[in-house]
Formats: C-alpha cells, structure tokens, sequence
C-alpha cells in the first residue's frame, strides 16, 4: 500500500483545496493519470498519480483544504488490497501488469513520500521490466531515471495527448524544468538534448530505456462527473451553494484586501480620440503578424512610463520588517473574467516588449486562464494590476487592490461624447479611467501626477512610440 501527499505544488503555497477527485475508492489508476483538482493560489491544477494500482481509500473530501504533505490518496500497488508496508517481497501473480511481472525486491524501494520540488510533479516508482516495442517512440534515451521531472500540470497533460515522454526531455525553464515549448519541439520532430536533470539525489531504480508508457498502455478515460442540474426558481425558497475552489480563494483575498490596505480611489477622465483612430489604422497590420491588437497593451506601455516616475505605486508594504519593496521590474496582472470567477494572469517584464508582443502575451495568458489551462507560473510574480470592464459598461468602478500591491488601475468603457479642443465642442472618444491605492504607501498626489502622466501618453500615442 503507497501513501500518496499532498506535493509542494509551489513556492510559498502551504495548502490546496481538493476541488474535485478523478477517480473514487476501487478505481484503477495508472501511473501519471490525473487523480484530483487542486485550487491553489487562484489556480486549479491536476495532482497526477506517481503509482499503479487501485484506489484504496481517498484521505480528504472535496471542498476540503489540505496541507502540503499531508496523506491525500492510497494506492494498492498489489491491485487486490491488502499487501502490508514495504513487504520485503511481493508475488508475481498479485501485480496485475500487462507486461512481465515486477522483480520480487521491487517493492522494498520507495520513493520519498514528499516531492521537494516546486509544483506537482509524478514520482517514479520501482519500474517493471518492459519488453522492448519493435517501434520506440523516442530515439534518444531516457534522460532522468534518477529522479521525478520537473514540469507543470498542463505540461505534462500536453505531453500526453502527444506522446512525449517528458523523461526523454532536458527542460530548458527554471531548475531544469520541462516547459510546454520543449514538449511542442519534441512533438514537431525538434532536436532536443536529454542529459539527465539536476535534482536532489533519490533511492529508486534506474528505469531501462522504453516507450512512452501513456501511449502504449492508454489510461482509463477520465471519470464524466455531471454537473447538477441547474436548481428551478422557486418563490420564496432559496439555494445554498458551497463556498469552495476559485470562488473561496477570490472571497478570502478580497477580504484580505480591503481589511489591510487603506483603499483610496483617484478617478480621470481621458480623450482618447487619436489612440482610437491609431489602433484602428493598426488592427488589420497586427492581425498579419498574428496580434489582437486591443488597447491593453498601449494602456500598458503609459502605464509603465508613470510607474518609472513614481515607482511607489510599484512596490509592496512587507508588514513583518516595516519596510516597503520597490520592484524594479514591471509585471502587470490582468483580471480575466472567467466561467468559474475572476483570475489574474501576469504578463511579465512590460517595460522589454513591445506593443504587439504584449498583445499576443496578453491574449495567451488570459486564453489559458478561461480555458483553466493556466499555469502558476503565469499567476505569480505581479507588481501593478489592471482590470477592464469598459466591454461589460458602466461609467467607472472603484477597484479592489490586488493585495500585497498597492495600487490597481481600472479600465472603462470609451463612448462617445463632447468635448472642448481650444475654443470648439467636438464629438470625441472618452474613457475613464479609475485607480485605487494603498493609502499606507502611496499619497494621493502622487497617485493623481502618475494617472496625468498616463493620461498624457493616451491621448497622444504617439510620445508611446518615443517614451515607451
């Protein structure tokens, strides 16, 4: 019987939320088969099995928050139930594999009950002897039997839909991680280094060269779990719905936020008549080079000039040392209204791209969050939010800082209205544009000549071209 915890899926993360399990007690899983839904830090990714087996018994119910480490799931590796702790040896006839059977010392070799890496990653365990296919799926070697493989949830399920084997893979991220950009290049017939990633030495067994085992053996479909039929309306009755997964996490930042920082909201009206008329001139150029060119990315570009000026709107209040963190780097969050609620993907190091590389980030980060395909790498790391609710309407809206930053920038909607150039009334375009800050760090001038500076850049996108 394996214990399965709860991995460290993140730094700084000390707890999930089981959002949904995958599989139930006297299910078969196999190795690296998504077992459950993890919320955590506004993401919800998928734990995968590090065995194979049958579910013996599920530790934590759905809705319910789990610490790191904790004891999640057992896994009969035996397949019957039963077989004691790290029994000196096991009978062949008791391991239900499809190839050769396990060698009797298997399963004295354990891996460590925790992973120390920094997101959930699939643990090897004492591999089966597999006999070798007439067609290997990958021509190199497998690269990192002497420990588990860094890579993120939608990672490796890309890798599975298309047959990579993410231990054949030298990842090219942080601490060698695999990234979805190696699993692609392997996919397309790209060269790809293999040696072996540098992790923290393991006791397990060397895994001989084979194929993808996802793709010779294919993991039991996923279990269809219906949604429950929508709830009628009924005068004078009423509906309870579990406070659980994103809804939770949004509920007890938000309190968080206005219960710390000192929310104070400045509000400026801009005549972005000339941005409307370049990015309009722009639109069908950007869509060439494969850009939806929105007016995000040159709101961005002002943004940053202002916060260079006034880089105490771009900083954090560390409480516990009475100090505040400037942060000479410029990664900007973007709240994306999602099916399951509000998530803020980050585009990183604004100030380095340009007006179309931050319009193709800022459409891929913000379709992986509605797609619950994000990673938490894209969610980590923000210094300065923005959130734009000029497609849904209204005049203008005071923000909920997106704490522990101190200031959030709220985007309106543009329409149609008058306004004086010299001594005439023109019909113009016009937009709000509201941000909140942390009164406890940053003053209110300041807050008001960084919203001028920024309203200075959209109303003439052209000083974008020479400032930003």
């Amino acid at each position: 019987m394996k214990e399965f915890k709860l991995p460290d899926i993140g730094e700084g993360i000390h707890e999930g939320e089981i959002v949904r399990w995958l599989v139930k007690e006297g299910d078969s899983v196999n190795e690296d088969q998504p077992i459950a839904e993890v919320m955590t830090d506004k993401a919800t990714v998928e734990i995968t099995s590090p065995y194979k087996g049958t579910v013996a018994k599920l530790h934590a119910a759905e809705g319910q928050s789990v610490l790191v480490g904790a004891t999640i799931i057992e896994i009969d590796e035996t397949g019957g139930g039963g077989a004691p702790k790290a029994a000196p040896a096991a009978p062949a006839a008791a391991a239900p594999a499809p190839s050769a059977p396990k060698p009797a010392s298997a399963p004295s070799v354990a891996p460590p009950p925790v992973p120390t890496v920094s997101r959930p990653s699939a643990p090897m365990p004492p591999p089966a002897p597999r006999m070798p296919a007439p067609e290997p799926v990958m021509a190199e070697p497998m690269a990192a039997a002497s420990g588990p493989v860094l890579a993120t949830p939608a990672t490796r399920k890309l890798a599975r839909e298309l047959g990579v084997d993410l231990r054949s893979l030298a990842g090219t991220g942080p601490r060698g991680r695999v990234t979805k950009e190696d699993v692609e290049r392997r996919a397309q017939g790209g060269a790809q280094a293999a040696p072996p990633i540098a992790m923290p030495p393991a006791p397990r067994v060397p895994a001989p060269a084979s194929p993808n085992p996802a793709a010779a053996v294919p993991a039991p479909p996923r279990p269809s779990l219906p949604s429950p039929p929508p709830v009628p309306f009924v005068p004078g009755g009423e509906t309870r719905i579990p406070l659980r997964g994103l809804r939770k996490k949004i509920a007890e930042q938000m309190a968080l936020s206005k219960r710390t920082a000192a929310h104070f909201t400045y509000v400026e009206e801009v005549d972005v008549t000339d941005l409307v008329k370049f990015r309009g001139d722009a639109k069908e150029l950007a869509k060439e080079k494969g850009a939806k060119l929105t007016y995000l990315p040159f709101i961005m570009k002002a943004i940053v000039n202002g916060l260079k000026q006034f880089p105490m709107l771009n900083s954090m209040l560390d409480d516990e040392k009475s100090e505040i963190v400037q942060k000479h780097y410029f990664n900007f969050g973007i709240a994306v209204d999602t099916p399951g609620g509000l998530v803020v993907p980050v585009v990183k190091n604004v100030d380095k791209l340009s007006i179309l590389e931050l319009a193709r980030e800022i459409e891929r980060v913000a379709s992986a969050a509605r797609e619950s395909t994000i990673a938490l790498d894209d969610l980590r790391g923000g210094t300065f939010t923005i959130t734009n609710a000029g497609n849904i309407g209204g005049l203008f809206a005071t923000p909920v800082i997106n704490f522990p930053q101190v200031a959030i920038l709220g985007v309106h909607k543009i329409s149609k209205k008058p306004v004086v150039r010299g001594d005439k009334i023109e019909i113009g375009d016009v937009m709000y544009l509201s941000i909140s800050i942390d009164h406890r760090v940053v003053d209110g001038a300041d807050g008001a000549r960084f919203m001028n500076e920024v309203v200075r850049l959209l109303q003439d996108p052209r000083l974008l071209l020479l400032e930003g």
